[in-house]
């Protein structure tokens, strides 16, 4: 269970009226008793009653397609219902008790004569609901930000994707046809004998598609022992043709048999096409690589944000922390990332954008932790009822006294501009609204987050 930082009690003091002013109250309205699990209003209903929870709890919950939000929970001497009284409006919100509770229930009429008879509640209740007015109108801008937002993305997407899979479908068609063109070419290069140019055509086909994987520094000896190679036996450009062929993976020993075959008058030539039929190769397969990675980051984003359908009611973890790392590959250059992933792990409920948010938010923070080097460790596994999933980091750790705040709002411990403090704020209410838990270990060396969600619905604790 997620428990409220220090700040989130005092407001939670502040919004609940004293015994005294609740006692005050008792005369004004009729006494609810409701059992766990039953309803005060839901959004279908006016209301037209203010509510002050007497004994138990009662939770708000908001409707997102099938499935429910968790708001906030009112306990004794709290109170509900008041925005929509005032405005006469259907109930954005349902109301459900929780436990077995005693509500009451002070309808419009008689909660005005409340007003200026009990001045000191009046300045409880209007204080209170002009600040839960204030809240409500930001969220719905905030709302409706996000709703465009989200249209302009998914559009954006469909026109990145549509361009990028013709250019990788041109990129491939464009290979065989430099190809085709190149050996066509060669066909008809009187330079050759038949002899060479099947030399040629053979060393072309076996260095088509080939990629060699050597560091910089293995690749650059590779590079200047076939400069030099050429450059002995008087080939001009060596140095510029020695590039693609050490990239498709030609050496000195392969080069010798093709010399035997071509001659050293023909060499040159013969070396100079099949430098350019490798570049024309290689560069229209970056194209088509490069294309692909598009689409693929493109694919990534709308599984990431959920974009043009519905959250489905069950989230895979595994597949959200993958396009999460996709998203984020620009920032993991140069870091490991170990991947350590129970098989056959069950999927939870909730809503995958939102979960989406807790790995960007932990991964993202754990790269700044390791800066550009280092180790990320992923872990996801079952537990009993929970499904957990840690992400660790090799960084330099949380400082002792920054622990206990780290999932306070505006705490960050980035230099100034460099963070705002928000981030674990919204992994901790994003966790806690989906019934779960989230928590920190750290020390040099090793910082630890883990987020544990239940595979069966629980309620949802803020």
């Amino acid at each position: 269970m997620i428990r409220p930082t220090g700040d989130t009690q005092a407001e939670q003091e502040e919004e609940r009226l004293s015994q005294r002013q609740v006692e005050a109250l008792v005369s004004y309205g009729r006494e609810l008793r409701l059992t766990s699990g039953g309803s005060l209003f839901d959004e279908r209903s006016v209301v037209d009653s203010f509510y002050v929870v007497l004994e138990g709890e009662v939770s708000i919950f908001r409707l997102d397609g099938a499935e429910e939000t968790h708001i906030v929970t009112h306990k004794a001497r709290e109170f509900t219902g008041g925005l929509a009284m005032l405005t006469g409006r259907t109930s954005v919100h349902r109301a459900r008790a929780i436990t077995e509770s005693r509500v009451l229930e002070i309808d419009s009429k008689t909660f005005r004569r409340v007003a200026v008879e009990i001045p000191d509640v009046a300045d409880v209740l209007i204080s209170r609901l002009a600040e839960r007015m204030r809240f409500t109108q930001r969220a719905y801008r905030q709302q409706e930000k996000l709703a465009a937002l989200g249209k302009l993305s998914a559009g954006l997407a469909h026109e990145l994707n549509n361009p990028a899979a013709a250019a990788r479908r041109a990129a491939e068609e464009l290979s065989g046809a430099g190809l085709k063109t190149q050996l066509l070419a060669l066909q008809h290069d009187e330079r050759f004998l038949p002899r060479g140019r099947e030399a040629l055509t053979a060393l072309q086909r076996e260095t088509a598609g080939a990629t060699v994987h050597l560091d910089p520094l293995a690749m650059s000896d590779a590079e200047d022992a076939l400069g030099g190679w050429l450059e002995g036996r008087g080939v001009e450009d060596a140095w510029d043709l020695a590039p693609p062929l050490a990239a498709a993976g030609v050496n000195e020993e392969r080069l010798e048999r093709l010399a035997e075959e071509l001659g050293p008058r023909s060499l040159a030539g013969g070396l100079e096409w099949l430098a350019a039929t490798l570049e024309i190769t290689g560069l229209a397969d970056e194209v088509r690589v490069s294309a692909g990675r598009i689409s693929e980051l493109v694919g990534a984003m709308k599984e990431y944000t959920y974009l043009d359908r519905e959250a489905p009611l069950e989230v895979k973890v595994v597949s959200g922390l993958e396009n999460t790392l996709t998203i984020l590959g620009h920032k993991l250059k140069g870091v490991t990332v170990q991947r350590e992933y129970e098989d056959n792990l069950p999927n939870v409920p909730g809503r995958g954008g939102e979960l989406n948010q807790v790995w960007t938010n932990l991964l993202d923070n754990a790269a700044d932790a390791v800066d550009g080097h280092g180790t990320i460790t992923i872990k996801a596994f079952e537990d009993g009822d929970w499904v957990v999933v840690e992400v660790a980091d090799d960084g330099p750790g949380i400082a002792r006294q920054a622990r206990a705040h780290v999932f306070d709002p505006f705490f960050t411990t980035k230099e100034v501009g460099a963070g705002t403090g928000l981030g674990l704020d919204i992994v901790r209410r994003v966790v806690a609204s989906h019934g779960g838990e989230v928590s920190v270990d750290s020390k040099p060396g090793q910082t630890r987050f883990t987020v544990r969600l239940p595979k069966m619905h629980r309620e949802a604790q803020d």
